[in-house]
């Protein structure tokens, strides 16, 4: 019988949740986040810092979206605590700084006494990051509460130490070739008017949304199944990353890897036709078995856009249901998109895609 419910019900919540929590406007979408980065580079306010980094030298890891929950069949980030885990483990000993980009902790489903309970294992991976200065975190839509003191105070700080700040947005900044490059980092609900803070958008999630999960069983990720959606908000971003003179802009919000501004499936699926093209049987088969892994991720997809100036990254999520985390590496010149997945031995870092930064800085005309 559950089964069968689970079966009729999963679509129409998926569908009330995508019309309740989700509603980007461009208009809005490039205002918020010009006037963020504004903000941030005239320091108006506390809500962004600017970092210098070395582009041979510096390394940073990004990650976003783990909506760390309640341990309780709605909580999405169970799955890939294991490999989310191992992979601060990892960059921790790498020395790397990590940036945590949003919705780290999912606050419209649970109050965040249970939220930081539940999860303290990763939360006290998280704050060695801050003990070495190499920690940054911004808020996201379902976490908006970190963006006051008194919730900061009161359940971040006793596990992170008064170090912590929370901002809205960072930027990064070097130089390459006599000139100035950024990298401008937020969550990216910015300008989405049902996710940014919206009460009836975050009631309707902890009120119908969340109870149906924990009866029934069921992830539901709206921005996993109604890819026309998520499309939209990304090419969104990307066309406001492209008005930007020297900047590559770095969002999380949408669960969709994004690389130079090009979208994981359809970079695979253009991989894929240049093996047949070649002949290439083995990688043919590699990169097939890769797309049927993620076929549910986008078998709604109706909109399709290649997006050529590669201003534009997301980091995808750390809550994908089989496990699997995905995030952002600038490190020893590159920019990575990596994934993090477990085989027979464990969880594994892989490299889907790179290039070396001064590719796409020369590539931003």
């Amino acid at each position: 019988m559950k089964k069968l419910l689970q079966w009729l019900f999963r679509k129409p919540v998926a569908w009330l949740a995508e019309k309740v929590s989700s509603s980007p406007d461009k208009e809005a979408v490039f205002a918020s986040l010009s006037k963020l980065q504004e903000d941030i580079v005239k320091k108006k306010g506390s809500n962004g810092i600017v970092l210098p980094f070395n582009i041979d030298s510096s390394k940073f890891i990004i990650l976003s979206d783990q909506h760390k929950g309640g341990r309780d069949l709605a909580d999405d980030f169970a799955p890939a605590e294991a490999n989310y885990r191992t992979a601060l483990q990892y960059y921790y000993n790498e020395g790397f700084t990590f940036i945590n980009i949003g919705d780290c902790e999912e606050l419209w489903e649970n109050t965040p006494k249970v939220a930081i309970e539940k999860n303290r294992l990763a939360l006290l991976e998280e704050a060695r990051f801050l003990q070495q200065d190499r920690y940054y975190r911004i808020f996201g839509n379902h976490d908006l509460e970190w963006n006051y003191l008194i919730q900061q105070n009161q359940y971040l700080k006793p596990i992170f130490g008064d170090k912590l700040k929370v901002y809205e947005g960072l930027l990064l900044k070097t130089t390459y070739n006599q000139q100035e490059y950024a990298v401008f980092l937020a969550h990216g609900h910015q300008g989405d008017k049902k996710s940014d803070g919206n009460p009836f958008s975050k009631w309707v999630v902890a009120a119908i949304w969340t109870p149906i999960q924990r009866f029934l069983e069921v992830s539901i990720n709206t921005t996993a199944d109604s890819f026309d959606l998520v499309d939209r908000h990304n090419i969104m971003m990307y066309e406001w990353s492209a008005t930007q003179k020297n900047l590559i802009f770095i969002s999380g919000h949408t669960h969709k890897p994004v690389f130079a501004s090009l979208d994981h499936i359809d970079r695979l699926t253009k991989q894929l036709e240049k093996a047949i093209t070649t002949g290439d049987e083995a990688r043919g088969k590699e990169i097939a078995g890769e797309i049927e892994k993620r076929k549910l991720e986008y078998a709604g997809k109706k909109l399709v856009k290649t997006m050529a100036h590669p201003s534009y990254f997301n980091s995808g999520c750390c809550c994908f249901s089989d496990g699997d985390i995905t995030g952002i590496e600038i490190t020893e010149g590159f920019i990575r998109l990596i994934k993090w997945e477990s085989d027979d031995k464990g969880p594994v870092r892989k490299v889907l895609e790179e290039s070396p930064l001064y590719y796409i800085f020369d590539s931003l005309v």
